[in-house]
């Protein structure tokens, strides 16, 4: 079993010219956790990581793994190992040569070798494969070669920078499992940079969630998805009804709320900042279609304007009847006693005040944050990668 390793980023900046990519990003990862980071193209995910590996210097901050300072150590003498989209697997070497490479620059040899990459292939069900050329494997089983390299000189951290982005959907389903599965049996402390959500939050003991170059949230994915703290986590992780929100008055110490003319009601969970105006968030399964003697804290006759089938679910667009329009999407779970709702009928629909979520001005909740963050990726960063190539493969 591996002894996964603390990783602490302090104050940890990235400046291209006078782009500033990184901006004092302080962060702690427990031993053993997975940790995801996670923001659309250009938020800093793969900046910061390419600091953490090696591959980038950091204009300014600390990195410690473990008490261990690596800041200025050079990509092989970290002990961290990396995983790229593209896998970066030498194409002229077998897999057994594969693997086996992060060990010879390690100075082993003979027996001691080759029971090491034995070892790391069997982690990942590659046992067998060792002649094979990378060529002759399918993508899912070039990815586990790039794993087993990865893991196959017992780094404390392993950086996983997009590393299913290249597999269909059903294989990258897979492999999430796979990857969650021998982390937790490894023990290992893994980072895993993405864009998708879902990937995220399937995997994820925490997420970070990033933008513009700044952390908006960090805590488990159910923390993440069920209370965002701003509206770009809100939106970029699930989708919600965002209605303009006005306060007039608190009852029971919970706030009344206008709506497009209508009185509806909240709670204080999660405000900091007590303002005038807000936005109230409202995940679209939390909007009931009130039927067969269904009651809400909120309840509001609206019509059915669209209806959208994916499956499982159908999606309904709904306007309430208001002094100003208010559109808001219903998902409705497909099952046998399921209500269902024609295009141009008046139905009846709410939700209760708890299942709302008041969001002020997101530039108040960055600095809020227990976990600082990074920025936008750069095309240097991908010629950084290149000019390491061979460093990248005993990183």
């Amino acid at each position: 079993m591996l002894k996964g390793e603390s990783l602490r980023l302090e104050r940890l900046s990235k400046l291209y010219g006078s782009a500033r990519a990184v901006d004092e990003v302080s962060v702690q990862i427990e031993a053993g956790e997975f940790v995801s980071f996670l923001g659309p193209s250009g938020s800093g995910k793969t900046s910061t990581l390419m600091m953490v590996a090696g591959f980038e210097t950091p204009t300014a901050g600390k990195i410690f793994v473990g008490d261990r300072p690596i800041t200025g150590l050079p990509v092989h003498k970290r002990n961290i190992g990396v995983v790229f989209q593209n896998y970066a697997l030498f194409p002229h070497l077998s897999v057994f040569e594969n693997v086996a490479f992060a060990l010879k620059m390690r100075g082993m040899s003979g027996s001691e070798l080759r029971a090491g990459v034995k070892e790391a292939l069997s982690l990942v069900q590659l046992g067998g494969y060792e002649g094979r050329m990378p060529h002759e494997l399918s993508g899912g089983q070039q990815q586990r070669v790039a794993l087993a390299r990865a893991l196959v000189f017992r780094p404390g951290v392993v950086l996983m920078d997009e590393p299913l982005g290249a597999l269909d959907k059903q294989l990258r389903e897979h492999m999430q499992v796979e990857l969650k599965r021998l982390q937790k049996s490894l023990g290992t402390t893994m980072v895993f940079v993405t864009h998708d959500q879902s990937e995220a939050l399937t995997m994820s003991d925490r997420i970070v969630v990033m933008n513009n170059g700044k952390v908006e949230q960090v805590g488990s994915p159910e923390e993440i998805y069920e209370a965002p703290r701003t509206r770009f986590v809100a939106s970029f992780i699930g989708e919600s009804n965002f209605l303009d929100a006005r306060l007039i008055g608190e009852a029971d110490n919970a706030p009344l709320l206008d709506v497009g003319g209508l009185q509806v009601c909240a709670t204080w969970q999660g405000v900091e900042d007590r303002a005038a105006s807000m936005t109230l968030m409202i995940r679209p399964e939390k909007v009931i279609p009130l039927v067969h003697g269904a009651r809400a804290d909120n309840e509001f006759d609206a019509v059915v304007e669209d209806a959208v089938y994916w499956g499982n679910v159908v999606k309904y667009r709904v306007c309430l009847r208001a002094a100003s329009p208010v559109h808001v999407t219903v998902a409705v779970q497909r099952h046998a006693l399921a209500p269902t709702m024609q295009i141009g009928e008046t139905v009846r629909v709410g939700w209760n005040a708890r299942d709302g979520r008041l969001l002020c001005d997101d530039s108040q909740s960055a600095s809020a944050s227990q976990v600082e963050s990074p920025q936008a990726e750069s095309a240097s960063l991908h010629r950084s990668v290149a000019a390491n190539r061979i460093p990248t493969l005993n990183s």
